[in-house]
């Protein structure tokens, strides 16, 4: 066996049959790695050979978590695990990566609740391993450069306003992506990479205010150390603007002091720079997580006061017609 700095590194998946499966395999082959074994248990993964077609695939994890022991003995042991399970079992599967001698590359939220993150610290202490999460509007180039201009003017105070509507149908509700226990609600489903880039840009919270929140909508209004943000959140598609609505099922919008931030691309390579970062010892860790996982944690908790900080345009809508 070839342990070498250079040697191809080794990765297993735990969740190979979802949405953000295919970029995390891309980014494991962009990389010169080899996906030694993946788990799901839905068997929907013929993706795998476009990528891996040699990878060992198991449905059970029970099965999974031997074979991963095996390699361990065999002298080929996994380098990484990389988890794209469903939201409320990163947790877990985190814990089984660094349980199992592998670092963990997980994807966002890492966690549910910020008091999960410090049973994890504990974890990495008492393995030596290292948990590195996803957050990819980080190394986005415009976001980059945004930063860059922010803090090139401190003392001045943004205003930001960010819009996301992503339409979801039917099936979403009934998925666990439904489900606020297992999913963390439509803020930690689909904002949470958004709250993590904003507090990225523009500093900590110091003021959180939540103005409508709903299965299918959430909105409010946050102050940062460097700009106050109105934003709204939503996948349902009688949300999307006229001008969108029937051509295009999302609609995304981050403007700062009135003018828009161009960021509509960009994004297909973005899994594969984390992957760079991570084989280099760069990844994202748990100090880096931990405000976006506060913010969204609480967007589940926080009374509802409409009275506090300015509603988005989005939201006065909702609020009228209740």
């Amino acid at each position: 066996m070839d342990d070498s700095p250079t040697s191809p590194k080794r990765f297993a998946l735990i969740g190979a049959a979802g949405f953000v499966a295919p970029r995390h395999m891309k980014a494991m082959k962009a990389v010169g790695g080899r996906l030694a074994c993946a788990l799901d248990p839905n068997d929907s993964v013929g993706v795998i050979d476009s990528y891996f077609p040699e990878a060992r695939f198991f449905v059970e994890f029970e099965r999974f978590d031997r074979h991963v022991d095996k390699l361990r003995h065999q002298h080929e042991p996994i380098d990484y695990i990389s988890i794209c399970s469903p939201n409320y079992l990163h947790d877990a599967h985190s814990r089984f990566a660094l349980r199992s001698n592998c670092d963990a590359i997980c994807e966002k939220p890492l966690v549910l609740n910020p008091w999960n993150i410090d049973g994890l610290a504990d974890i990495e202490r008492q393995t030596g391993r290292t948990i590195n999460t996803i957050l990819q509007l980080r190394l986005h180039p415009s976001i980059i450069e945004l930063k860059r201009q922010i803090e090139a003017n401190p003392d001045r105070r943004h205003h930001v306003e960010l819009t996301y509507i992503t339409s979801r149908g039917a099936w979403y509700h009934v998925s666990w992506k439904g489900e606020e226990k297992k999913s963390g609600g439509v803020a930690t489903n689909i904002g949470v990479h958004f709250f993590d880039m904003l507090g990225f840009v523009f500093g900590k919270c110091s003021k959180h205010v939540v103005h409508l929140r709903s299965p299918e909508r959430t909105a409010g209004y946050m102050e940062l150390e460097n700009a106050d943000v109105r934003w709204f959140l939503s996948v349902d598609s009688s949300d999307l603007p006229p001008h969108v609505r029937g051509k295009q099922p999302t609609f995304r919008s981050i403007s700062v002091d009135g003018e828009e931030l161009e960021f509509s691309g960009g994004f297909n390579d973005l899994h594969t720079e984390s992957y760079k970062r991570v084989l280099a010892k760069e990844g994202f860790g748990l100090d880096d997580v931990r405000p976006s996982i506060e913010l969204v944690s609480a967007v589940r908790t926080l009374p509802i006061r409409t009275n506090v900080g300015e509603p988005h345009d989005f939201t006065k809508r909702h609020l009228s017609a209740a």
